[in-house]
């Protein structure tokens, strides 16, 4: 006597769930990669924009912009709105979540004396020491990402 298959067995089920699983997991690992490269392309770009700010201020007034010390900042919210209300009249180059946070996840400051600057980013997320910097002559210059 032949029994006619009315299915799938739950073994055959099973393991498409697993092929699911995994593929997808692959997918959210390489999803996230490609969020974080973007943000970091994202704050390296910023800081070249920064960079060239700082060469119409130079031609302006004959110092650059100045937010840290001579040798180091702390890339803050408030050394970021100093930045856009300094360098670029009040509009707003790093663009902010609802929370306030910026959107590529980076803060910015600059330091240095009135004859040399260095733009660094500095991103803000727990457990991250990525620092991308460019001074006024360099390309810029990760660390830590």
């Amino acid at each position: 006597m032949i029994t006619k298959s009315s299915g799938f067995s739950l073994v055959e089920l099973l393991v498409v769930i697993a092929i699911i699983g995994i593929l997808s997991a692959a997918g959210t690992l390489t999803y996230t990669g490609y969020v974080k490269g973007a943000k970091r392309n994202s704050a390296e770009n910023l800081i070249q924009q920064v960079s060239l700010a700082q060469s119409e201020e130079y031609a302006n007034t004959g110092d650059y912009f100045i937010t840290g010390s001579a040798d180091a900042c702390d890339a803050s919210k408030a050394s970021s709105d100093a930045i856009q209300n300094g360098l670029f009249d009040g509009e707003p180059i790093i663009d902010r979540d609802a929370s306030g946070n910026p959107e590529n996840d980076f803060e910015i400051c600059v330091f240095g004396s009135g004859s040399s600057y260095t733009v660094s980013a500095q991103e803000i997320t727990t457990g991250s020491s990525c620092v991308i910097s460019v001074g006024k002559y360099g390309t810029p210059q990760r660390s830590g990402c």
